[in-house]
């Protein structure tokens, strides 16, 4: 176990610290721009990276939220647990998930149902051939076609949003209560791993950046995932009516539970 706690020390020093959370989001933005605009003038030749099936996107990418929400359930219930001791509070900080799932929900459902109804039924993905008795998405692929419209990436929705919202989770982890907790081990373990899924987050959106969508289906996508970040953590978790957002000792007894700068 000696080694996960220098694991921890190390990310919680270099990485998931608070200087980095606050200006990840902007990162995040520079690191679009950047890779967009690699692509855009000078596209990098075809690698496993590009390739869809490769292990980070079959296994990773594409159950992104699944991971996100598996690993931050019990590393939100046992960290806000040991800081607040409420069962009753733990519950109120878990349902910041199910806000997550919705936003989740809700985006992707947009984003599909934009590309519907920009798009048209091709034979294939050289849009050579239009096959215009197909006029929905589901009836062109059943029919072996390739169906084109204005694909706002939900890649870069996805990953930015479940970055920050790792970030801010975990920015418990800098309490000392949780270091002479008898469940050291056990957080310093999902701490860990949220820590490598982030580094597997942010290198796959900037592979995404590089090679995929154009530069508005991009922009569209993240500034999607940015901003479901900034209405949840940084305006109505601040609020009564809200999940709240997760403890700090600084203001922990100067505030109600939850809340802090």
């Amino acid at each position: 176990m000696e080694l996960v706690e220098r694991c921890a020390l190390l990310l919680r020093r270099r990485f998931l610290n608070e200087t980095v959370r606050r200006h990840f989001a902007a990162v995040l933005a520079c690191m679009l721009v950047g890779g967009s605009l690699v692509k855009e003038l000078w596209p990098l030749p075809d690698t496993y990276l590009n390739n869809k099936r490769n292990v980070l996107n079959v296994y990773f990418v594409k159950l992104s939220w699944g991971w996100t929400f598996c690993l931050l359930l019990p590393f939100i219930a046992l960290t806000n647990y040991v800081l607040s001791q409420s069962v009753r509070l733990v519950l109120r900080r878990l349902s910041s998930l199910l806000v997550g799932t919705v936003v989740w929900y809700l985006c992707t459902s947009f984003f599909l149902y934009v590309e519907h109804i920009t798009g048209s039924c091709y034979d294939s993905e050289a849009l050579l051939e239009l096959k215009s008795q197909h006029s929905n998405r589901s009836d062109c692929k059943l029919n072996d076609g390739y169906w084109h419209g204005f694909d706002i990436s939900g890649h870069c929705f996805l990953l930015p949003y479940c970055v920050l919202m790792i970030m801010e989770e975990t920015s418990v982890i800098h309490d000392d209560r949780l270091e002479r907790h008898w469940q050291k081990t056990a957080i310093n373990v999902l701490f860990v791993a949220l820590g490598s899924l982030t580094i597997i987050w942010v290198w796959m959106f900037f592979c995404t950046a590089i090679y995929f969508h154009d530069i508005w289906q991009k922009l569209l996508g993240t500034a999607f995932g940015i901003t479901g970040w900034l209405v949840t953590y940084r305006w109505w978790y601040l609020k009564p009516l809200s999940p709240g957002l997760p403890p700090r000792r600084t203001s922990y007894k100067a505030k109600p539970w939850g809340y802090h700068n």
